[in-house]
């Protein structure tokens, strides 16, 4: 029996996904595991897996166009299966087949006649596309909030040969700097990203194929420049007043509403555009990422009503970057923001602003903390540091308040099973946190060789995104540094981090009034109160102090 698919929830905040490409046409014999699509969401742009085996008998949306959550977005199932049956029992399904039902009587109407040619050329490219023995490599997902990637450096060159499996170039991505793989054998005929630039997700940044093959055609048909000739002659009065009548037409519907993708929305949003000014590129005058990317708020000077206006709002935008941005009195250097800084900003301002944190401190004893140590480490056959202990009493700490090993969902706090230890590493261009997975399971040892391993990868740039994935609760050490206590912001979607300073020499006195010289270590607990309070965060902290005080209990 035929099996729908569906658009998946595939992030928390989603509510539709746009069609970025298809993988698979219809007829094509798919299995469980493959890829149909990729989808762009409005976060980033993820892979659709199939889940049926089969053929491709129905696609419910070309590409570019959105489906909600849940809506139908293919069909799989035995060939000449009948699966009409399946979209008239979907709301919205039956506008797919009225769609095709169209197609044939549009021609003679002659209102319509300019719009159905436009339809009928995405097709047709797509057929001379096929014939072009080349394959567009494009920028992947190599993490879970990448947004775009650097070259830093092409393996190979133009006119080169590669086979599939090659290495074609070396990508820094908010994470780390990973190896771009090539798939197809041929020759390299395009570079269209120089080393040390940035390239957008899913963007073209190179062509691979045939010595010869028409690479052009492919980017013509990337950039939609295929289809401009045709639109111009169609439509020639309506060039001249390309930023009005045509924008107003094509990127806003009957009622007014800006069609625009979730993942462009979100984009305009951060960067304070106003997607009324914006000219859509994608299906019917949709707004997408792309547009965003190359939108220059200048164009929109051209109308001469708005002259007026315009130069009184421009001269108040610029006023205050003399007061922020003071001239050098001296020399100075501009360092260009790498991938990974821009993550790290990102991030730690969403933390900060979104997550409400408070601070609890704590002084702990680590006179037999020391002592253990040194007994432990004649037998242990990796080095155990101080900072292995904090993992592993952190972990046992978290084994009994459940509450801390939690992150806040909005509508509901998710309370994990396991407990995945993120262990923030100093790089050179910034931070990173790999993660130390069940680490209530496994011994000091054990810990101490996963965290020297990641340390290493770290500073070569070879952590996988993997290995820095799905952390419940964060530790950052600057004790080595000689910081005594520090206050750190959340490495969400984690609700609470474990600040540790060094160890101190310092001055106790016992029961009787006796001085005596003893070491103390500080460490703060930064916690998200919207998922854990005062009194949870300070049990917490009770526990940990006992663990790491009397140290043998992490052993029983």
């Amino acid at each position: 029996m035929a099996e729908v698919i569906r658009m998946p929830l595939l992030s928390d905040t989603m509510t539709e996904g746009v069609i970025a490409e298809w993988l698979k046409k219809v007829g094509d014999t798919v299995k469980s595991g493959d890829i149909l699509a990729e989808v762009e969401t409005d976060k980033a742009t993820m892979e659709l897996e199939n889940y049926a085996d089969g053929t491709l008998l129905y696609v419910a949306a070309d590409k570019g166009q959105a489906i909600e959550v849940n809506g139908v977005l293919a069909v799989v199932g035995k060939p000449g299966e009948d699966y009409q049956s399946l979209l008239d029992g979907e709301g919205g399904s039956s506008n797919g087949a009225a769609a095709e039902t169209k197609a044939e009587p549009a021609p003679a109407e002659q209102p319509k006649t300019t719009e159905e040619p436009k339809k009928a050329e995405a097709p047709k490219a797509a057929v001379d596309l096929s014939s072009i023995k080349a394959t567009a490599v494009r920028m992947p997902l190599l993490s879970d909030t990448m947004t775009e990637g650097v070259i830093a450096n092409w393996v190979v060159n133009v006119g080169d040969k590669v086979k599939s499996g090659d290495i074609l170039a070396e990508v820094e991505t908010d994470k780390a700097t990973m190896e771009l793989e090539n798939y197809d054998d041929g020759v390299l005929l395009y570079i269209g990203v120089e080393a040390g630039k940035a390239a957008q997700v899913n963007q073209i940044i190179a062509i691979v194929g045939e010595e010869g093959a028409n690479f052009q055609a492919i980017l013509d048909a990337e950039n939609g420049t295929s289809s401009a000739p045709a639109e111009a002659k169609e439509e020639a009065p309506a060039a001249s007043v390309n930023g009005s009548s045509a924008e107003a037409s094509q990127s806003s519907d009957a009622e007014g509403r800006i069609k625009a993708s979730p993942l462009a929305k979100s984009i305009a949003k951060d960067k304070g555009i106003n997607l009324s000014d914006v000219t859509g590129s994608g299906e019917n005058g949709r707004i997408v990422k792309k547009d965003l990317d190359t939108f220059t708020p200048a164009a929109k000077e051209a109308p001469a009503p708005a002259a007026a206006a315009t130069p009184a709002a421009q001269p108040a935008a610029p006023a205050p970057k003399p007061a922020a941005v003071p001239e050098p009195v001296g020399e100075y250097e501009d360092l260009p923001v790498t991938s990974m800084r821009k993550t790290i900003a990102r991030r730690l301002s969403e933390s900060l602003y979104t997550a409400p944190h408070f601070y609890l401190t704590m002084e702990i004893t680590m006179d037999n903390a020391m002592k253990f140590r040194g007994q432990v480490n004649e037998v242990s056959p990796a080095k155990i540091s101080f900072n292995d202990f904090a993992i592993k009493a952190a972990a046992l700490a978290l084994k009994q308040h459940p509450a801390v090993n939690a992150s806040w969902l909005g509508d509901k706090i998710r309370r994990y099973k396991y407990i995945n230890i993120g262990v923030a590493v100093a790089v050179e261009d910034g931070l990173v946190v790999p993660v130390v997975r069940n680490a209530d399971q496994k011994t000091l040892s054990t810990i101490s060789t996963e965290v020297k391993d990641y340390a290493g990868k770290a500073k070569s740039k070879k952590l996988q995104p993997k290995e820095m994935e799905g952390s419940t609760f964060s530790i950052s050490n600057l004790g080595m540094f000689g910081v005594e206590e520090f206050n750190p912001i959340i490495n969400s979607p984690d609700s609470c981090i474990l600040a540790v300073g060094g160890i101190k020499k310092t001055v106790g006195v016992n029961d009787a009034g006796e001085f005596f010289v003893t070491n103390i270590m500080k460490v703060t607990l930064a916690c998200d109160h919207r998922a854990v309070d005062g009194a949870t965060g300070a049990a917490f902290l009770q526990t940990f102090k006992q663990l790491i005080e009397d140290p043998m209990r992490m052993l029983v």
